[in-house]
């Protein structure tokens, strides 16, 4: 169940130098997509999420029904799949994307930023295939 923590800094290096679009990255650890994102993002921004673009692996699903984990708890503490997030325009958005996948790694488009009005700054639309 346990894997090691993957490393991105060859894709991030190559996707950045490749593209010069990344405005921002978030590392979803502890905290999961709540406390992270808005870490990267000045305090007038948020990031609404489309979980329906998540590829939540199978674990993620395992854990919710062992632990009786609503939704808005998985997302809270786990990354449910997704180890990081970088913020791009939405014009550079498919050039970022093919920049990762040349590097080796799977890139969706997971999401918006959006002007933020209080809290909570990261919202969500879709469901997680649990």
């Amino acid at each position: 169940m346990l894997e090691p923590t993957r490393i991105y800094v060859k894709s991030v290096l190559a996707a950045h130098r490749g593209t010069g679009a990344i405005k921002a990255l978030a590392h979803i650890t502890g905290g999961g997509f709540v406390d992270n994102i808005p870490r990267v993002l000045p305090a007038n921004l948020g990031a609404r999420i489309d979980l329906s673009a998540v590829p939540v692996p199978k674990v993620f699903g395992w854990l919710a029904r062992v632990g009786g984990l609503d939704q808005a708890e998985m997302v809270r503490t786990f990354n449910c799949g997704i180890g990081m997030v970088a913020v791009v325009a939405p014009d550079e958005a498919e050039r970022v994307r093919a920049a990762f996948a040349e590097a080796g790694e799977t890139a969706v488009r997971l999401g918006t930023i959006l002007p933020a009005a209080g809290e909570p700054r990261v919202t969500f639309t879709g469901a997680l295939g649990l």
